[in-house]
């Protein structure tokens, strides 16, 4: 029998929503029923907007409030990109509404907020994810395997990866990113989430025992309060001597790379959060070796290309479509996904560890798994 329709309600108006609203349409097995914002005329010129360029075969309400949203009959989830500071409170009453929850990241000012969210939304047995788009590429399914085949890379012995963009002045004066009550975590929420969720992805999950974090600049907030990281250096040290780096910041031009080094080779992907522009993602594997003959000495990289058909955010296969399907095929399943709201909450805990080290001048800080 088919299923029905999965109902989407959006929780504000952020422009990440607008490619959220995409994938949504692309998913094949959602629709959007209604959008809420602070502001009715905002919420109606956003549907306006997305409409005409995307547009549903009957457009989502605008609903006058948040709570008019999760109070509504015709929506069964609801994603949130609010700001961090209050995302808390309205994860908790999505849960108390029985509305499923995909959630922006990071997900909570504090490891202890987010235990609070996730354990509402198992007690009220709606579904809960973060909002991070690369962990449904296809392309990660080929990479798991070519780390999982013991050759190409062997053992891990490091991981390493960056993510920035270049802010600039109005950036800094007028974007909810540099305000400490709304985004406390600066770049490390925005920025470094993704890199520290690649490194715990690569690691199968496990967590580091022991975090170090820099924040080498900060920005003021523009509310005057605390400033808020805007580049930031964080290392973690795993069991069996395996070590990961990651750099994260407003500062410096636009990269998100990984490399993953292995005792047999590396894998190096160029874009891990989001592909750049074209139809395929792709990644690389070498197993460079030197081979000298008389006073000749060659390095030869031995290196393999990977390749994946995976569209933009415009089409069915893209990353955004993808999470989305998968988080209704989930829920008509019947059954919860664990596995989704624990790495969520994994990668809290490294975040959060990460900063308490920065704020103790880069000192070790160690983390136990949670019982």
């Amino acid at each position: 029998m088919e299923q029905p329709l999965f109902r989407w309600g959006i929780l504000g108006t952020a422009n990440i929503a607008r490619k959220n609203w995409q994938g949504i349409r692309n998913s094949g097995n959602g629709i959007l029923t209604a959008v809420a914002s602070r502001s009715p005329d905002r919420g109606r010129r956003f549907i306006a907007e997305c409409q005409a360029a995307t547009p549903f075969a009957t457009p989502p309400r605008a609903m006058d409030s948040y709570e008019a949203l999760l109070a509504s009959e015709e929506v069964d989830g609801v994603y949130l990109p609010l700001p961090t500071g209050p995302r808390k409170e309205w994860v908790l009453r999505a849960a108390r509404a029985g509305k499923h929850v995909v959630c922006e990241k990071p997900c909570a000012v504090s490891v202890a907020d987010l235990v609070e969210m996730l354990e509402a939304c198992r007690r009220h047995r709606v579904q809960f994810m973060d909002g991070v788009m690369f962990t449904h590429a296809s392309r990660l399914g080929r990479m798991r395997s070519v780390l999982d085949d013991g050759i190409t890379i062997g053992k891990i012995r490091r991981i390493d990866s960056a993510f920035s963009f270049k802010g600039n002045e109005e950036f800094f004066h007028s974007n909810i990113r540099a305000r400490g009550e709304l985004e406390p975590h600066g770049c490390v929420g925005d920025l470094g989430w993704y890199c520290i969720r690649f490194t715990l992805w690569a690691m199968d999950g496990r967590l580091p025992r022991h975090v170090s974090g820099r924040s080498l600049c900060a920005a003021p907030s523009q509310t005057g309060g605390a400033p808020v990281p805007s580049e930031f250096s964080g290392e973690m040290l795993f069991d069996e001597g395996v070590s990961a780096g990651f750099y994260c910041s407003f500062l410096t031009q636009l990269q998100e790379w990984a490399y993953i080094s292995g005792t047999e080779g590396y894998l190096h992907a160029r874009d891990f959060v989001l592909p750049f522009f074209g139809c395929e993602t792709a990644f690389e594997t070498l197993q460079p070796a030197q081979h000298i003959r008389g006073c000749d000495f060659n390095l030869e990289p031995n290196r393999q290309s990977w390749k994946t058909k995976e569209y933009g955010n415009s089409h069915p296969t893209a990353q955004e479509s993808n999470l989305f399907r998968a988080f209704v095929e989930q829920v008509q399943s019947g059954t919860l996904n664990e596995a989704w709201p624990e790495m969520a909450l994994k990668t809290q805990q490294v975040m959060q560890a990460s900063l308490a080290s920065a704020a103790a001048g880069g000192k070790l800080v160690s983390l136990e798994p949670r019982a």
